[in-house]
């Protein structure tokens, strides 16, 4: 009975307590991709996430109602950092839920002209909003209308502690007129949230981990699933405190709130730990420690790596590369070692009894581009006249003196003259089941097979490579054909040794493969990803410096004269692969056990 009347109770003066219009209410959900596109069209930075933020602390003059009910000490801002954009994960703010979805819009866009860290909250903001409204000024109108609808749920200066009253009307001030306040006096509480501003950023001031100190990313495989919570957690840092005994003692009717401290050591432990997950999702606030005990580490980091007897068989000393810091904007040359591979224990197989039928039906159809005729215009000599080059011609000669070029078309075969790489991502997120029978590598080997099947057959010159990595001086490169080699059941059988391992050096990959491909003699060259992911390795490349690096390595092949395309399977790659490879630059496979099939077909589509 005690308990019912108690969360009535709390029902009932949270509700009171509460400022938001709940029936006006706009998600971050709802409005996530216009707030991307409004930040990055207005000159964002392209690579960085568009994401939910948790409320953070935030200390004011609270009511007698909101201490009552222990409500007001977060609130959910914006702000940004060097990796996210981060808006409410919700927003009730005004009566009006249009006015809501506009607070996002203008939010997104005055995170767009914001380049530094804030030195001055007040004057940096207010320069923002003069920036983007003399750069904007169609949205004048629309910042009046906010500005006027925040000024009115302000509080009263004059019911304001005196204390108080000088800041707060340098606030309003600074919203009616910005750019005319360059003074903000101090105060002992900080003033009602201006959700019309960004706010700094929400990081802790020390790092959770030394700089030496080698994090792994979190596993691939787990980008399948949908994340639960969109929202940052909070942070903070304590001392590791190694505690065998020790009593407490409360009332367990006291108990408002609970935190638990998870044991954690990211350089020893790389397992999955559900229950911490489960934690994680409940907590409000993060505490992460630095145990002082890292001879496991050590004795880990030997073990990232097999056996030399039991790994794969290594071809010469690697090959150093170059890879791009975008914090300095260079090439740094001789950062990475690529190792190339063979696949160890590979014994020449046939071609799998479950695909004999689809590789018939792919091998018919890629034959008959062999002996395709086409008509081909513009030719000095021919059977039919080429009405297009001649109207040309006339139309030149109406102007002026003209150069005869070819006025006739013949009808001939069409000569291929291209070749083709193909680089698949054999990381350790290739491991998960996309189904109760197959894994992504299964249909990774599966579409290779296939592939090969298709190239062999119409004639093509072609190579194929998968990569992975285990940081930056062990790049595997595993040779799976080179353009000299015919595809035979040796090809098939390495193609069927290929097994899932470590992370996805991507930037590294493609510059090899760039190197390979830009020897052949073909007048056209294509350039083919295959992948499940985003670029990621655990020494300080995952997040922007994989995604940069990548994105340079592409750029790369194409002043080099090759066609890069990506093929992905990866649910959310239309978050950075257009800024990777373009947005006519790859496809999804939104049902990856499709791909086998899919993937001479794209190959067809992209070379005839």
């Amino acid at each position: 009975m005690e308990e019912w009347v108690g969360s009535i109770w709390h029902k009932y003066i949270t509700k009171k307590a509460s400022e938001d219009f709940e029936e006006a209410r706009v998600d971050f959900s709802n409005i996530k991709k216009s707030a991307a596109l409004i930040f990055r069209s207005l000159g964002g930075e392209p690579t960085k996430r568009v994401e939910a933020a948790a409320p953070r602390d935030y200390v004011v003059q609270r009511s007698l109602l909101q201490k009552v009910s222990g409500s007001h000490h977060q609130y959910s801002l914006a702000w940004q950092d060097d990796e996210s954009l981060r808006l409410p994960e919700s927003i009730a703010i005004f009566p009006n839920a249009q006015l809501n979805k506009s607070l996002y819009l203008w939010l997104a866009a005055l995170a767009a002209y914001q380049l530094v860290p804030f030195k001055h909250w007040g004057i940096d903001n207010q320069k923002l909003v003069k920036q983007v409204l003399d750069k904007h000024p169609i949205l004048a109108h629309q910042y009046q209308r906010l500005a006027s609808a925040l000024l009115a749920l302000r509080p009263a200066i004059s019911s304001l502690p005196k204390a108080q009253q000088p800041l707060e009307r340098a606030i309003v001030d600074a919203i009616k007129h910005p750019g005319t306040v360059t003074d903000f006096p101090s105060s002992n509480f900080a003033p009602a949230p201006v959700y019309l501003w960004l706010y700094p950023s929400a990081k802790v001031d020390k790092p959770l981990m030394p700089d030496n100190t080698q994090m792994p990313p979190q596993s691939e495989s787990s980008k399948s699933k949908k994340d639960s919570q969109a929202a940052r957690k909070k942070s903070e840092r304590t001392d590791y405190k190694e505690n065998s005994d020790g009593l407490m003692a409360f009332r367990l009717e006291s108990l408002l709130s609970w935190g638990e401290f998870t044991k954690l050591n990211r350089a020893t432990d790389d397992s999955d730990d559900d229950d911490g997950k489960r934690v994680a999702e409940d907590l409000d606030i993060l505490t992460l420690s630095q145990e002082q005990d890292q001879k496991s580490a050590r004795l880990k980091i030997d073990l990232d790596l097999p056996a030399a007897d039991n790994d794969d068989i290594r071809v010469g000393d690697g090959i150093k590369l170059p890879e791009w810091n975008y914090k300095i904007q260079q090439l740094v040359s001789d950062r990475c070692l690529l190792q190339p591979m063979l696949p160890k224990g590979s014994e020449p197989l046939q071609l799998p009894a479950r695909l004999t039928r689809s590789a018939k039906q792919i091998r018919a159809q890629f034959q008959q581009l062999q002996s395709v005729k086409q008509w081909q215009k513009s030719q000095p000599q021919g059977e039919e006249i080429d009405l297009s080059a001649w109207l040309d011609f006339h139309v030149q000669c109406t102007v002026g003196p003209t150069q005869e070029h070819g006025l006739y078309q013949t009808f001939s075969a069409n000569h291929r003259d291209l070749s083709c790489l193909l680089l698949a991502d054999i990381s350790m997120s290739t491991d998960a089941y996309i189904n109760d029978n197959q894994r992504v590598i299964d249909v990774i080997n599966d579409s290779l097979l296939l592939f090969g099947e298709a190239l062999n057959a119409v004639g093509d010159s072609f190579a194929m490579y998968g990569f992975s990595s285990v940081r930056r001086n062990h790049v595997r490169f595993s040779l799976i054909k080179n353009f000299n080699e015919c595809y035979n059941d040796d090809v098939r059988g390495r193609i069927q040794r290929l097994s899932p391992g470590f992370y996805t050096r991507m930037g590294a990959a493609i510059r090899q493969a760039t190197k390979v491909l830009s020897a052949q003699t073909q007048s056209q060259k294509l350039l083919l990803i295959l992948t499940d992911g985003k670029p990621n390795d655990i020494d300080h490349y995952e997040g922007r410096f994989g995604i940069e690096d990548t994105r340079q390595a592409v750029l790369e092949a194409k002043r080099a004269g090759l066609r890069p395309f990506c093929i992905t399977i990866d649910e959310k790659a239309d978050e950075y692969l257009p800024y990777l490879f373009g947005s006519d630059g790859f496809t999804l496979i939104a049902k990856p056990e499709q791909l086998p099939q899919k993937l001479p077909l794209l190959y067809h589509q992209l070379t005839y």
